[in-house]
């Protein structure tokens, strides 16, 4: 017998042709059912109804286009748009121009009657004929229109339901949404329905989400996924759930390329947990988490940094000047450099480029650089934290080093914080600007570490031809962590030591 609280795994699957969304339906749709993808118009509902079709053309599968919205040159134009070719794909049109002639009005009947129900009987002879595996009703709002009330339009779903099931079909059906808010007819009658989302109010290109609101027998993946629509059609980006990809990992320190900041921290950078450069703008974050994956490719690992805000070519000129070339990591693929533009991207597509430089490119390194920068990408700081703490774990499980860069407001005193830093570090190293002897300097201090005793003191730093160099505790300076120092002693400056 069997156990009632196991899930139903179906025995017919259905690949969809979408990427990733075979992921959040746990292998496809099942087959012989009725499935209803609604989203407002430009969503991609037609879209991705024709990669449904041409999954099943490569799977041996006869595929059936039923169109009572857009015609069939119009379809053609926006696959060939795609890259693809329609060839043994079935596309009709149920309203030709010969039923838009003059000779076609009667006046006998009611329009609404008549149209109806050829609309329907169409549609059956067309299956009956064809006897196709797939099939994409476009759309239902013409049939929703020619219905006139509510309980009709039900019972002429329900008869189209029957029919198709009784053929063995799998059957997406396209709405656009425009049916009176509430209206949940089709939810209860389909088999599973999928929502597509496209938001319009932001900056740069529309940012599309999908969510699978029910399934029926299968252990869906829930929530809101984001997906871009570009040539070659839609793309889904599976929603991170960090706690499903863990793997074991050595937990020895790493160096991070300098002695006195290794020791700073404990010992090194620790695998499989990340580390927070927190401080103002020009502080020297970015320089120092180069010299870290400089330290990491010595030894043969591999690297991946994410730049929000930098270009690639200053970082280069950069990094050269102070004697921390990486370009030869480059040339040999231990080292990728990834400009990001947070206007073009979303969360799950960053998440996405992320887990794919872990899983395909093997790399141990990861650098995220700006967290601010990555703010503008998300549609809210709860997104902000929820999202990027499931990356960071994600991260943390696959035993990567990750760096990540936060630019604080300000110069000196107090700098307040975009996001709570202890939510989303294990370790965080303060960068600060002070002032003593008429001159602009540097100080570092690691503020916590979860896996090492760090060192509780505060030393200068700068970045010069050898690099990064840390100085002396300022054991004789009160105040620096909070920019306005009061020197009361005889501590000894970095740049005492050049003038000696």
């Amino acid at each position: 017998m069997t156990n009632p609280l196991e899930p139903v795994i179906p025995r017919n699957v259905e690949p969809t042709g979408v990427p990733g969304l075979d992921d959040v339906t746990a292998g496809g749709l099942p087959g012989g059912h009725v499935y209803l993808v609604e989203g407002t118009p430009g969503a991609g509902k037609t879209t991705l109804g024709l990669q449904f079709l041409l999954q099943g053309r490569s799977l041996g599968q006869k595929g059936l286009y039923v169109t009572l919205s857009e015609t069939s040159e119009e379809l053609a134009q926006g696959a060939a748009s795609h890259g693809w070719d329609l060839a043994g794909v079935e596309i009709f049109d149920l309203v030709s121009d010969d039923d838009l002639s003059a000779e076609a009005e009667q006046s006998i009947l009611q329009p609404s009657d008549f149209e109806l129900g050829e609309t329907i009987r169409g549609v059956m002879a067309l299956v009956e004929r064809e006897k196709p595996s797939r099939v994409v009703f476009d759309s239902l709002s013409e049939l929703r229109l020619l219905s006139q009330s509510s309980l009709r339009y039900r019972r002429q779903i329900l008869a189209l339901k029957r029919f198709f099931l009784k053929h063995g079909c799998t059957v997406l059906l396209l709405d656009d949404k425009s049916a009176a808010s509430g209206d949940m007819h089709l939810h209860s009658i389909a088999h599973g329905v999928i929502q597509l989302e496209q938001n319009t109010g932001t900056y740069g290109p529309d940012k599309r989400r999908m969510r699978v609101v029910k399934l029926r027998g299968v252990s869906f993946r829930e929530g809101e996924h984001d997906f871009t629509l570009t040539r070659g059609g839609l793309r889904v980006f599976t929603r991170l759930v960090a706690n499903e990809h863990g793997r074991t990992h050595a937990q020895e320190p790493l160096s991070s390329g300098n002695p006195d900041l290794d020791r700073l921290l404990g010992g090194g950078l620790t695998p499989g947990t990340n580390l927070l450069f927190a401080g103002p703008a020009g502080v020297g974050k970015t320089t120092t988490a180069v010299s870290c994956v400089r330290a990491s490719l010595q030894l043969g690992g591999k690297a991946a940094i994410f730049l929000f805000d930098e270009g690639t070519k200053t970082l280069l000129t950069r990094s050269r000047a102070l004697g921390m070339g990486i370009d030869e990591y480059i040339a040999n693929g231990q080292l990728t450099l990834n400009s990001v533009d947070p206007a073009e991207i979303s969360a799950g597509q960053f998440s996405h480029h992320v887990r794919d430089a872990v899983e395909r490119q093997g790399v141990t390194t990861v650098v995220i650089d700006t967290l601010n920068a990555y703010l503008v990408a998300m549609p809210g700081n709860n997104f902000l934290l929820l999202q990027m703490h499931e990356l960071l774990t994600y991260l943390n499980l696959q035993g990567i080093t990750t760096i990540v860069v936060l630019s604080q407001h300000g110069l000196t005193g107090e700098t307040p914080n975009d996001v709570d830093l202890s939510y989303l570090s294990d370790s965080m190293l303060q960068f600060r600007y002070f002032e003593a002897r008429g001159e602009l300097l540097k100080a570092v201090s690691v503020v916590k570490s979860r896996t090492s005793a760090h060192a509780t003191t505060i030393h200068q730093f700068r970045l010069g031809q050898g690099g990064l160099e840390i100085g002396e505790a300022l054991t004789d300076f009160e105040g620096v962590m909070a920019g306005l120092p009061r020197y009361r002693g005889r501590t000894r400056l970095l740049g005492d030591a050049d003038e000696a």
